[in-house]
């Protein structure tokens, strides 16, 4: 028998429980679930995924030990609070449905009711309403409160945070619907990606914060075919909405869920116009969950990144999500120069979790790009050359305690070159690059 050791494609697991190659954990704490992670100042804004946690605030003046700050709670249970954008001393976060893909079926009740009416010749049970709606029993009487008084929770809300260790709540802005999913804030612009009565799925509105504590609404932004006028609840149709969108420069860049990048002109907030788009969708199968654009160029062209979210639902055979670069030069051709993705050779849990791209810095890091992988932790992506995206470093963290893997969710790079890495199930991991 040969005693030849099998090698392995991602370095060995560390004492730790890591694996790294060329970044090194230098502090470690545990947190309540989040989905994304902020670095301002000498802070970090952690936004969390349930309630009663909302926004989580941490000295991280030395990154070696993180210290918790401060800490929002939800005032109720109806909402989560899982994004955060901080620009100066104004903090704002976003009101979304908790749960709302469950609450979601609450549309389906008066149909689903409705057909069995017809098929059954009575009325039929909530134990025979719940197996079309595949909810248990008890569940329906809460979908039928929810289709009858609705949800009021949803909007966003800015904080004071001049005092970091007491943040103070000074506006409530209302949408509608199912409320605000993604945010980006520029210090006086608020880019909003939010349900709204009368359209399908998420849009984008725009509020002016001149006076914080009294936000407006400049204009708004649908993809064609989101309208729908005089519906209640707006789940979206066919997967079209936007996720999120970020402002650089004069440009609006808009992530669209199954319908890619889209590029806006933002010099007249009242009215952005469209100056292109590009969709991957079809043939690929992950959506759009962020697109931001590069200040450096390549052979004088512009580039914009782009990368998907991978679902836990993901077909066996369809591709993982991916890394996008893309030529921008003309917003109304953009193109794909590239792409990056990760093998699931590359990490031990590959198999145990939901394993594909999900998030990247939503600003400008140089030629390093630092995006999640879920199950494959960090990935640290060259694009000095953007038509060859190549690894430069990973960590994938363990899986946090009672979960089979770890679920990298969200990155950020503060002004030291300090990392952090959140991980969705519970944990901030602090890094730093060894070269």
């Amino acid at each position: 028998m040969s005693d030849r050791s099998v090698a392995q494609p991602f370095p060995p697991i560390d004492s730790e429980g890591c694996v790294a190659r060329n970044l090194r954990r230098i502090a470690h704490m545990d947190v309540p679930s989040g989905a994304q992670v902020v670095a301002r100042d000498g802070l970090l804004f952690i936004g969390h995924m349930a309630p009663p946690h909302g926004t989580s605030i941490i000295d991280i003046r030395d990154p070696r030990k993180p210290a918790l700050l401060a800490r929002v709670a939800l005032p109720e249970n109806h909402s989560h609070s899982h994004k955060v954008a901080v620009s100066g001393d104004l903090m704002v976060v976003n009101s979304q449905r908790h749960r709302r893909k469950f609450f979601r079926k609450a549309e389906k009740l008066l149909e689903t009711e409705n057909a069995l009416k017809k098929e059954l010749g009575r009325a039929p049970s909530d134990a025979e309403i719940a197996v079309p709606l595949k909810v248990k029993e008890a569940d329906v009487p809460v979908l039928r409160a929810e289709w009858v008084n609705g949800y009021e929770h949803g909007g966003f809300k800015v904080y004071d945070i001049s005092k970091p260790s007491t943040p103070r709540e000074i506006a409530f802005q209302r949408t509608g619907g199912h409320g605000a999913h993604g945010l980006d804030f520029d210090g006086r612009y608020a880019y909003v990606s939010t349900e709204m009565k009368g359209y399908r799925g998420n849009i984008l509105v725009n509020f002016d914060l001149f006076d914080p504590e009294k936000p407006y609404e400049v204009s708004r932004w649908c993809l064609p075919g989101q309208e729908s006028p005089g519906n209640w609840m707006t789940g979206p149709v066919g997967g079209l909405w936007l996720h999120h969108a970020l402002r650089c420069g004069d440009r609006i860049w808009a992530a669209c869920w199954q319908a890619g990048v889209w590029v806006l002109d933002a010099g007249d907030m009242s009215r952005p116009e469209v100056l292109g788009s590009y969709n991957y969708h079809p043939p690929f199968f992950e959506p759009t969950h962020t697109v931001m654009a590069l200040p450096q160029t390549h052979k004088g062209r512009s580039l914009a990144l782009a990368i998907d979210e991978e679902h836990d639902d993901h077909p066996r055979g369809q591709p993982h999500g991916m890394l996008w670069v893309l030529d921008v030069t003309d917003p109304a051709a953009i193109s794909p120069l590239s792409v990056f993705r990760v093998s699931e050779l590359d990490s031990p849990w590959s198999r145990a979790g939901k394993f594909g791209a999900g998030q990247i810095v939503e600003h400008p890091t140089g030629d390093r790009v630092f995006a999640t992988w879920c199950a494959g932790g960090l990935r640290v992506v060259d694009i000095s050359d953007p038509l060859r995206p190549s690894e430069i470093g990973c960590f994938i963290p363990p899986p946090v305690a009672g979960f089979a893997a770890p679920d990298s969710m969200d990155v950020e790079v503060d002004e030291r070159g300090v990392i952090f890495l959140l991980d969705r199930n519970g944990s901030l991991d602090v890094l730093e690059m060894e070269d």
